[in-house]
């Protein structure tokens, strides 16, 4: 089988492109000793957001396999509104790459801005655990 490719590229001036699949409030408990957002929140946050769209995607249970090419942009603070948008990189036989940005909109200011992106593959799975052909090749999610 033939990968498809599906992504389109980041513009940060024209807002979030994509799928939405997670909004979540940034809390204390999330902080860093420098009181910012901890990354590895952020990045837990994406992949939860991005394992959800990979999963109605392939029509079947996925699970993470790589991130790469992640991208901290800005940072995240307590109080901050993030939202996770997804689009379809890449389908191949049994996985599929999923461009993920996430966004944050700040108390008081009228617009998002980027704050991370990456690309992650997800590995659709049997009832068993076992990869999977991806039984469906939809470049669009309806949510």
């Amino acid at each position: 089988m033939t990968d498809t490719h599906v992504h389109a590229p980041i513009n940060s001036d024209t807002g979030p492109s994509g799928d939405l699949c997670i909004r979540t409030l940034a809390m204390p408990a999330d902080t860093n000793a420098n009181g910012d957002i901890f990354g590895g929140w952020l990045l837990s946050q994406m992949d939860v957001g991005g394992g959800v769209f990979a999963s109605k995607a392939a029509k079947s249970r996925t699970v993470t396999v790589a991130i790469e090419a992640m991208n901290f942009r800005k940072a995240v603070y307590v109080g901050d509104l993030v939202s996770v948008y997804a689009n379809l990189v890449r389908v191949g036989r049994t996985s599929l790459t999923v461009h993920l940005e996430a966004w944050a909109l700040r108390r008081g200011e009228e617009h998002p801005f980027l704050v991370t992106d990456g690309n992650f593959t997800y590995v659709s799975i049997d009832e068993h655990g076992r990869p999977q052909a991806v039984r469906s090749t939809d470049t669009t999610i309806a949510t």
